[in-house]
C-alpha cells in the first residue's frame, strides 16, 4: 500500500465508427459509438471512480512485477477477468463485455449495478432502470433515503474492541427516532472460522488471518450487541449525502456480496472499508488515502467530520452507563432494597418508603436484573417472569420516574486527540549522561493522555518507540513496545470488573545499557472513578530474554499498583510502582516507581513530566520533560 491514490479522469472522443474487424479494444469502442457517447477503455480504466469501484490501490513496485495496482478485494468471484485483481484495464474490458455483449448481460447488470450505472453515465445516458427482481426487492425492503455513521465506543474487556467500532445505518424514508431501531445496518467485520479467544483473535487480526465481509442486518441487533450486551455507548452521526449518492453507495454494497477481504486489525479494518464504501458517493470524494498504515475508528470519524459530511451526533447511552447513572442517584437504603428485590424477590414495604423512593427501588432493580440477564446469561424464562412482576408493581405506583436521562457527554469521539503521537524529551539521570530523546507512537491512547473523547482508565498503544542520544553522542533505542494495553475498569456497587494489562516489546532499564525482550501481563482489581480518583492493583507475571539476562529466558512474578487522578480535563496525575522477583538465571529482582503529571495544553499538544526510581542491577533516579504532539 503506498501513500497516495492515482487519480485520472479523461474523456476521449472518437468521431467516427471503427470497423468491426479491428482488435478487441476497437470492437468495444465501436459498440459504444453506436449506443451513445464513445468511451476510451484505456483511459477510463485509470479513472478515479473505476479504481474505487474495484477497490484498487497503487501497488508496491517490486522487481519482476509490472502491475501498477492491486485490489484489496481477495475473492475471485468479484472479478470478471482472471487478472482483474491487479489489472484495472483488463477488468474494465471484461466488465464491458459482460454488461453489453454477453448473451447473459442482464444477469451481469444485476450482479454489478454500480458498474453498469457508471458506464451508462460515461456514455451520456441517464440513470438506468434495472430490471432485477432480487435487487429491487432488497431496495424496497430497506427503502434507503439517508445514511448514518454509527460509532460504538471502546469495550475494555476485549483487546480487539478497545479502539471502538464503526458501522452504517440505512435510514428509510419517513423514519423517525422511534422507528430507527428497525432500520438496517451495514457492518464490516472479521469472519473467524474457528472459536478463538480474545487474545488470539487480536493477534490473528494484526496479521490478516481472518476474512472480512460486509453484512446487512437489522439495526436493533447491533444495538443489542454493543449497547446492551457489551455495554458500549453509541454515537450516531447523520451523513450529508443526497439520495442519489446514497443510491450509488448501496448499489456498490450490493456488488460487494461477491467480495471478501483480508481483515487487518490496524489498517484494512471495519472503519477503513466503510470509508472505501462511502467514497463511492461521488467521483471526487477520497476518504482512504490518508490511512496508509492504520485506520482507527475515531480517526475515520474525524475524517468524515473534517470533510463536512456529518451532522451533529446523537448519543445513545449504554445499558451499563444507564445503570451506573441510576446507582449514583440512589442512597444506600434504596440501594439495599433494590438489591434485595433483584436477588431474592423481596418487594419493599410500601410504608417504609415514599412513593418516589418506592418507584426508584423498582426501576433500579428492574434495570439491574435486566442488565444481568444480558451480561451473565441468566435463565431467560424465569428472569422474564421476575422482570414482568417488577413492571406490574411499578405500574401501580402513582409517581414519575425519579431518574433523569443520562446526560450527553460534552465531548464526542471525533473531538478527542489524534491517535498518532510524536514526542521530544529531555531526560536527566543520577548516574549517567543525560539524553535527548524522540518518541513516536502510531496508535492510540495511554492512561495519561487527555481523556476527552476516550474511555477513562483504558490504554492501548501499538508500536511505541523511543530513541535517545546522550550528551556524549551515544545513541540507542530505549524501548519499542509492540503492544502495551491496560484496562482498569473500576469495581463499584453494581459492577465487579477485572483489571488487566499486557505488554510485549523490547527495552533497556534506565540503569544499564543492556536490553531485554519482555512479555509482561497481570490481572487484578481497580476501584474509584476512572474519570477522577482511581486506584488499581495487579498480580503480575513477566518473561525476560536478552543480554540483560545473559541471553537466557528468565521468568518473574510480582505485583503492580498505582493511582490516577484527574484534577480537570487538562491536568492528570498518577503514581505507579512495580516489584518483580525473577526466578533462575543471574538476574536480580527489580522494582521501580514513577510519578507522572500530564498537562494537556490543547486537544493535540501536551507537556508531561515524569520522575522515577528504578532498581535493576543498579540504582537509578530519573526525571524527564516531554512535549507531545498528536495527529
Amino acid at each position: 500500500m503506498t501513500l497516495s491514490r492515482v487519480v485520472f479522469f479523461v474523456c476521449a472522443l472518437l468521431a467516427t465508427a471503427i470497423p468491426a474487424a479491428y482488435s478487441l479494444a476497437a470492437t468495444v469502442q465501436t459498440s459504444v459509438v453506436k449506443q451513445g457517447q464513445p468511451i476510451d477503455i484505456q483511459t477510463l480504466s485509470k479513472d478515479a471512480y473505476w479504481l474505487k469501484l474495484g477497490h484498487y490501490l497503487p501497488a508496491i513496485s517490486l522487481p519482476g512485477m509490472n502491475s501498477r495496482y492491486v485490489s484489496t478485494v481477495d475473492s475471485a468471484t468479484f472479478f470478471l477477468d482472471q487478472q482483474g485483481k491487479t489489472d484495472p484495464k483488463k477488468e474494465l474490458e471484461a466488465t464491458y463485455q459482460a454488461l453489453y455483449q454477453n448473451k447473459d448481460k442482464q444477469r451481469y447488470r444485476c450482479l454489478f449495478p454500480a458498474r453498469y450505472t457508471w458506464l451508462e453515465a460515461q456514455q451520456g445516458r441517464a440513470i438506468p432502470t434495472l430490471d432485477c427482481l432480487e435487487l429491487n426487492k432488497w431496495q424496497k425492503a430497506i427503502s434507503p433515503d439517508e445514511l448514518t455513521l454509527v460509532f460504538p465506543t471502546a469495550f475494555m474487556n476485549n483487546p480487539s474492541s478497545m479502539f471502538g467500532h464503526t458501522l452504517l445505518r440505512i435510514d428509510a424514508k419517513h423514519q423517525n427516532k422511534n422507528s430507527e431501531l428497525v432500520a438496517y445496518a451495514v457492518n464490516f467485520a472479521a469472519q473467524p472460522q474457528t472459536d478463538d479467544n480474545a487474545a488470539l483473535y487480536a493477534l490473528k487480526g494484526l496479521i490478516g488471518s481472518y476474512p472480512g465481509r460486509f453484512t446487512v442486518m437489522p439495526y436493533y441487533k447491533k444495538v443489542r450487541e454493543y449497547n446492551d450486551i457489551e455495554s458500549r455507548d453509541i454515537w450516531e452521526y447523520p451523513l450529508n449525502f443526497s439520495s442519489v449518492e446514497v443510491d450509488r453507495i448501496l448499489k456498490h454494497l450490493w456488488e460487494l456480496e461477491q467480495a471478501e477481504f483480508d481483515y487487518y486489525f490496524l489498517d484494512e479494518n471495519c472503519s477503513y472499508q466503510l470509508l472505501a464504501l462511502l467514497q463511492l458517493a461521488n467521483h471526487d470524494l477520497d476518504l482512504v488515502s490518508e490511512f496508509t498504515y492504520s485506520a482507527t475508528p475515531s480517526d475515520t470519524v474525524k475524517a468524515l467530520v473534517s470533510a463536512g459530511l456529518t451532522q451533529r451526533p446523537d448519543y445513545r447511552a449504554a445499558f451499563g452507563t444507564r445503570l451506573l447513572h441510576e446507582s449514583d442517584l440512589v442512597d444506600e437504603r434504596v440501594y439495599r432494597a433494590a438489591k434485595a428485590l433483584k436477588e431474592h424477590g423481596l418487594y419493599p414495604d410500601k410504608e417504609a418508603f415514599t412513593p418516589s423512593q418506592h418507584a426508584a427501588i423498582l426501576e433500579f432493580a428492574y434495570e439491574w436484573l435486566n442488565f444481568q440477564l444480558y451480561d451473565e446469561g441468566l435463565e431467560r424464562q424465569s428472569t422474564a417472569r421476575r422482570l414482568t412482576g417488577i413492571l406490574i408493581a411499578r405500574s401501580k405506583i402513582d409517581a414519575p420516574s425519579p431518574f433523569p436521562p443520562v446526560t450527553k457527554p460534552d465531548t464526542s469521539p471525533d473531538q478527542g486527540h489524534g491517535s498518532a503521537r510524536f514526542g521530544i524529551a529531555r531526560n536527566l539521570y543520577q548516574g549517567k549522561n543525560h539524553s535527548t530523546s524522540l518518541e513516536w507512537r502510531p496508535s492510540y491512547h495511554d492512561l495519561y493522555d487527555a481523556q476527552k473523547g476516550f474511555i477513562p482508565g483504558a490504554q492501548i498503544s501499538f508500536g511505541d518507540l523511543k530513541v535517545s542520544v546522550d550528551d556524549a553522542g551515544q545513541s540507542q533505542i530505549d524501548h519499542w513496545y509492540i503492544v502495551d494495553s491496560m484496562a482498569l475498569a473500576p469495581s463499584n456497587r453494581v459492577f465487579e470488573s477485572t483489571a488487566w494489562n499486557i505488554k510485549l516489546g523490547v527495552d533497556r532499564p534506565d540503569g544499564t545499557d543492556k536490553h531485554r525482550w519482555l512479555l509482561n501481563g497481570g490481572m487484578g482489581k481497580a476501584w474509584g472513578r476512572a474519570e477522577k480518583l482511581h486506584f488499581y492493583g495487579l498480580l503480575s507475571g513477566e518473561l525476560n530474554q536478552g543480554p540483560l539476562t545473559d541471553n537466557v529466558w528468565v521468568p518473574g512474578v510480582g505485583a503492580r499498583a498505582g493511582l490516577l487522578y484527574s484534577f480537570n480535563d487538562e491536568h492528570r496525575f498518577g503514581i505507579e510502582g512495580e516489584w518483580l522477583a525473577l526466578i533462575g538465571g543471574n538476574a536480580n529482582d527489580h522494582s521501580d516507581i514513577t510519578a507522572t503529571w500530564n498537562w494537556s495544553l490543547t486537544t493535540n499538544t501536551a507537556l508531561r513530566m515524569q520522575v522515577g526510581y528504578q532498581d535493576w542491577a543498579t540504582h537509578q533516579a530519573t526525571a524527564s520533560m516531554i512535549a507531545y504532539f498528536y495527529y
